[in-house]
């Protein structure tokens, strides 16, 4: 069969807009697929979810459909993404709508039963990743649009790549290979020199505006890592491997579709900006689900002192002390404070800013009031009595609530893979028996 060639749009939630039409227009694709899901996108996509029930998933990819699906329809190119965050069928709903509005007749289908908010009380967002098993029973089904919830950043490739070439769940080394490749797609373009420690290898005009990763995949499982001809950035093996040993933790790189073994993988440079994925071999995946927990850890505030000129340790020292005494003698004092002193200071320097340090004061406490108010009063009150020069960036304000990230591990067996088809039919998909513990490569 003909290589499958799946290209990746998105990163993360907010990443390049214009990305989906590049790369529906810029060459050949049959898949275009979009992550969307960082940890802190699901805490973000919760606290949207408090406010209104209705919300929950990533709009920014509707307004990208609204631009570009008739495009994807007109080229064939089916569209997998994990866009529907908390409310898959939410997502799935509003693309039909936006369809109808359009005029384009796609067949939507979605993936959920990721989660878990019933089994862990107290999380804002509690949500098992699940495999790319689901994604491919929507292809197989006839759908060109799949929005999943919380599934693992490669099943958006590994799920089209099994519905196309018809692998099963023991095809361990053609899965393995499909999750590599998914694996560098997965962050778009820290795959084509994006974010890459030897960026000055390559010519600068180059990647100041990198184009985003596609994929080759073959039958076997083997994929070429590519991009559009014509688009910036460098796709060699020194970005690939860089990306491929991005958030991994050892040679076994566990997934809920299959283990796959990092140390077989081979990486070849083909010709410009092509470089062969081969080798791979895979696993049984372990009996157990990663699932990503957050919650809400209270309210933070900062405010951050300039120390300009001489003496800049003795001044950081007086309004330390000063801060803290006043805290002290506040109705409430933050649960937590953390100072950081950064010497952004030079000597001799030509300019104000050049010449000052910066002391941050980090404050967290479960009351809003605490870290608002009591901060704001110490900070404030201090402008006549404190170091000379006293100033800060800028005043400080409220509170803002920040997140907790956690993960936790469930048995497969009892968490819920539901493929909603085109035509409405949910399908359970199975968690499999054939399983593997996972240990250490010696």
């Amino acid at each position: 069969m003909r290589p499958l060639r799946i290209g990746n749009a998105s990163g993360f939630y907010g990443d390049r807009f214009s990305a989906m039409r590049e790369m529906l227009t810029g060459g050949e694709l049959d898949v275009l697929t979009g992550d969307y899901l960082a940890e802190l996108t699901m805490l973000i996509l919760g606290r949207d979810r408090m406010k209104d029930p209705s919300r929950g998933y990533a709009r920014t990819f509707l307004r990208q459909l609204e631009e570009c699906l008739g495009t994807a329809h007109e080229r064939g190119v089916k569209v997998v993404a994990n866009a529907g965050g908390l409310n898959p069928a939410g997502l799935a709903g509003a693309v039909r709508e936006l369809a109808g509005r359009l005029g384009v007749p796609v067949r939507v289908a979605h993936v959920e039963g990721d989660d878990l908010g019933g089994r862990f009380p107290g999380a804002l967002t509690a949500h098992a990743y699940l495999g790319g098993a689901g994604i491919a029973a929507c292809l197989d089904a006839g759908a060109d649009v799949v929005v999943t919830g919380r599934v693992t950043d490669a099943a958006l490739v590994s799920g089209p790549a099994a519905a196309h070439f018809g692998w099963g769940p023991a095809e361990h080394d053609r899965l393995a290979g499909a999750v590599a490749a998914g694996h560098v797609l997965e962050c778009g373009t820290q795959a084509t020199g994006g974010n890459y420690a030897f960026f000055a290898e390559h010519e600068p005009a180059s990647l100041r505006h990198p184009g985003f990763p596609l994929a080759e995949i073959h039958q076997d499982g083997s994929a070429v890592i590519t991009k559009h001809d014509g688009t910036g950035g460098v796709v060699d093996v020194g970005t690939v491997t860089a990306q491929l040993l991005y958030e991994t933790q050892g040679a076994r790189y566990a997934g809920p579709d299959v283990t796959a073994r990092l140390d077989t993988v081979t990486l070849t440079q083909e010709g410009p900006d092509r470089v062969r994925v081969d080798g791979v071999r895979g696993e049984a995946p372990p009996p157990t689900l990663k699932a990503g927990l957050t919650r809400l850890g209270g309210f933070r505030n900062e405010v951050v002192f300039v120390l300009t000129g001489l003496d800049v340790e003795a001044k950081a020292a007086l309004v330390r002390a000063q801060i803290e005494d006043a805290l002290e003698r506040a109705e409430s004092r933050p649960a937590a404070l953390r100072w950081e002193l950064a010497r952004t200071d030079r000597p001799d320097a030509a300019t104000e800013e050049s010449a000052s340090a910066l002391l941050r004061l980090i404050v967290r406490d479960p009351d809003a009031d605490t870290v608002g108010r009591a901060l704001s009063g110490a900070a404030v009150e201090l402008a006549l009595g404190s170091y000379p020069g006293f100033h800060v960036t800028a005043p400080p304000g409220k509170g803002a609530a920040y997140g907790v990230f956690e993960a936790a591990y469930v048995d497969r067996s009892g968490v819920p893979h539901v493929a909603v088809l085109p035509d409405g039919e949910r399908r359970q998909i199975g968690s499999g028996d054939d399983t593997r513990v996972l240990e250490d490569v010696p």
